[in-house]
Order: C-alpha cells, then structure tokens, then sequence
C-alpha cells in the first residue's frame, strides 16, 4: 500500500493525451495578480494559449502578449521549439492600446450613468410641477380665476428645468432620455399658456358651445312645442314656386 502511494507523488506529469505520442503539458500564465493552469499539447503554438485564455482574462486575443523568458512570442511559434516545458511560466501582458480603449469605455459609461441620474433628477422636478399645473388645469375649467403671478412662476421653473437639461451632456439612450423630458416641459409650458388665455378671458371657449348647445336644443324641442313656427306655409310656397315653374 505504501509503494502504490509514493507513485502518485506529481498528479499531473506529462502524458500522452491522444494516444498518438503528442505530449500533454501544464503552463502557468501569470497576468497581473491572477494566474492561470492550462493543460494542451506541447507541440501547441503561442496563439492556442492566447485562445484559452479568452475565456479565463476576458482578453481577446490580439490584446494579449505573451512572454516567456523575457521575449514576446509570436502566435506562430510553438512551445516545444521554444523551450516551453511542463510547468513552465509565462507571462501575459495585455496591450496598451486595449487598456486604453477600456479605460475610454468605463469613463463613457461613467458619464453616461451620472447623466442618467441627472435627468431624473430633473425628472422628478418636473413631475412635481406637473401636478401643479394639472391642479391649475382643474381650478380653471370650475370657473375659478387665478393670479398672473402663479402662471409666471411655473413658467420660470418649467424654463429653468429646460436649461438643466441642455446642459447635460449625453449619448445613445441617455440622449433619448433626455429629449423625451425636453419634449415633456415644453408642452407643460403650451399647455400653461393656453391655461393663461382661458384664465384671461374664461368664456372664450365656452361661448360658441353654448350657442351650439341652445340651436341643438331649440332644433329637439321644435316639433313638440305648439308655440313653435310652422313650417307648412314654407313648404306651401315651395310647392307652388315649383307648379309656377313648371
């Protein structure tokens, strides 16, 4: 039993994977603080550890450079040839201009997120006055009168809230975000200036529906009240232009 436990001393040497004499070896790639166990053939190329390490670094691999004892290898050449052996060390570095694109990506992001919260923000300010003017909507279609002053302050907050958010600075779906707000101010601000016209003169746009409402009225009511015209003589005369013109 002892000297069947002393065989198992390395529990990965190497071996041979296929069956066909090409040698399987483990590589450890160090990247920064990480490090990586690859298992391949020792006859691979540079560029078949590259793509293993897509998935385990998130690299592509014309982002990656490998090194192995200080020179950077070309995809083409392989390990053997080069003197990589079983737990050899590599080192992988990732390209300047690959940090530099990601260091792009997350300052865009960043910005684009602080410029999401700053749109609801705004957003939320406008609810508010949304309501008040929904209220003011209401107090004037009951006929009630309100002051100058109330429709010139929401007006200058409502502008004010159109400056906020031609100063946010954004791209993409946040953009959209913010011309759907933009769009949402300004028709508050039509909808009080048409409030303001009502509020200025209450029966201008109810005047012609009460005409409209009696005419309907009389029109009903005509052919049962006695009192009403008759339409005989009318009719009589008709008749008789047409005899004459016949």
């Amino acid at each position: 039993m002892n000297n069947a436990s002393d065989t198992a001393v390395d529990p990965s040497p190497p071996s041979d994977s296929d069956g066909g004499g090409d040698p399987t070896i483990k590589i450890n790639v160090s990247h920064g603080t990480s490090h990586h166990e690859l298992h391949l053939p020792a006859q691979s190329t540079f560029g078949d550890v590259k793509k293993l390490l897509v998935h385990k670094t998130g690299l592509d691999p014309e982002e990656q450079r490998l090194f192995f004892r200080g020179i950077e290898k070309e995809d083409k050449e392989q390990l053997h040839l080069e003197g990589v052996k079983h737990k050899s060390k590599i080192l992988l570095l990732e390209r300047i201009a690959s940090k530099e694109r990601k260091l792009e990506e997350t300052r865009k992001h960043n910005e684009m997120s602080k410029a999401s919260e700053a749109i609801a923000a705004v957003r939320a300010e406008v609810d508010k006055l949304s309501v008040r003017v929904t209220t003011l909507e209401v107090s004037i279609s009951e006929g009630n009168k309100a002051s100058e002053k109330e429709f010139l302050e929401l007006t200058e907050l409502l502008m004010t809230k159109l400056l906020k958010l031609d100063g946010i600075k954004a791209e993409g779906e946040v953009k959209l975000q913010r011309k759907a707000e933009v769009h949402h101010v300004q028709n508050l601000v039509d909808k009080l200036d048409s409030l303001k016209a009502r509020n200025s003169n209450p029966f201008s746009d109810s005047g012609n529906a009460v005409t409209v409402t009696t005419q309907w009225e009389t029109f009903d009511s005509g052919m049962e009240n006695s009192n009403a015209p008759s339409t005989t003589p009318s009719s009589t005369g008709g008749t008789q232009d047409w005899e004459r013109f016949d």
